[in-house]
């Protein structure tokens, strides 16, 4: 974030700022002086995402289903009611529905959990964008999805809606800066390997290998702070040239050819 920008006026919404990716992004946001909106479907998380962004009244932790109109609406009203404003949004909000190990092939992939992975995953950052827009717009704000490297690239009979999804995000992020610009900036971040323990609220931490570390061409898995940092480089006055862009942060795994030896 611009340094010699005064941010403590402004308003960020990340949707499933809870845990994980999304909290390190809210946790990053507040650093920057702004007042954070979490917008979250587990409201169990409320209490421990309070505590661990210790904001007071620069955070407003708002129960969201993504995926439902009535609880957007509901929440971007309550957003502009109490901080009178909105300047970013970030999608990171995200769900794959649960599904045993990930695996699962199409035969066996019902249509409610197709259904609802795309419900969360695209049409969530669709109806976000939708209501958050003239406020946005109204402060020459920016959007920020958070998509996957699984929108380019796969795995035989996993996360298939997942990948869905994603892809479908990748494309509505350069449908949207081109449909929102100039006043509106749309930018994506893609993800790679992200361990994300430190933001899951006391979750076993993750045993990782030198081998999981050394197959990423820059030499280890990543971490939320890799995600958060471009996150808020691209609502900054700094990218004010880039829009329409999809940001593989994925340690360089996408460009390494693998071959069965």
């Amino acid at each position: 974030m611009d340094q010699k920008t005064n941010h403590s006026n402004h308003v960020a919404i990340v949707t499933g700022g809870g845990q994980g990716i999304g909290l390190c992004i809210a946790q990053s946001f507040l650093q920057a002086g702004m007042n954070v909106v979490v917008a979250e479907h587990n409201a169990s998380l409320q209490s421990k995402a309070e505590a661990f962004l210790d904001a007071g009244e620069k955070l407003l932790f708002k129960q969201t289903d993504v995926s439902s109109e009535t609880s957007v609406q509901a929440m971007v009203e309550q957003t502009v009611k109490r901080l009178g404003r909105i300047d970013f949004l970030i999608n990171n909000a995200a769900t794959a529905c649960n599904l045993p190990m990930y695996t699962m092939p199409i035969d066996a992939l019902t249509f409610k959990q197709w259904q609802t992975v795309l419900g969360v995953n695209l049409s969530g950052p669709f109806l976000c964008t939708k209501y958050c827009k003239p406020y946005i717009e109204k402060n020459k704000g920016a959007i920020v999805n958070i998509a996957s490297t699984r929108a380019s690239m796969s795995e035989s009979n996993k996360l298939i809606a997942y990948s869905a999804s994603k892809g479908g995000l990748v494309s509505l992020t350069h449908a949207l800066a081109n449909s929102l610009g100039p006043t509106i900036r749309v930018n994506c971040i893609s993800p790679g390997w992200v361990v994300t323990d430190t933001y899951q609220h006391g979750r076993t931490k993750t045993e990782l290998s030198q081998a999981d570390h050394t197959q990423h061409p820059a030499g280890r898995v990543g971490r939320p702070e890799d995600i958060a940092e471009m996150a808020r480089y691209l609502c900054s006055e700094k990218a004010g040239f880039i829009t329409g862009q999809n940001f593989v942060i994925d340690g360089g795994m996408t460009k390494k050819m693998i071959y069965a030896e």
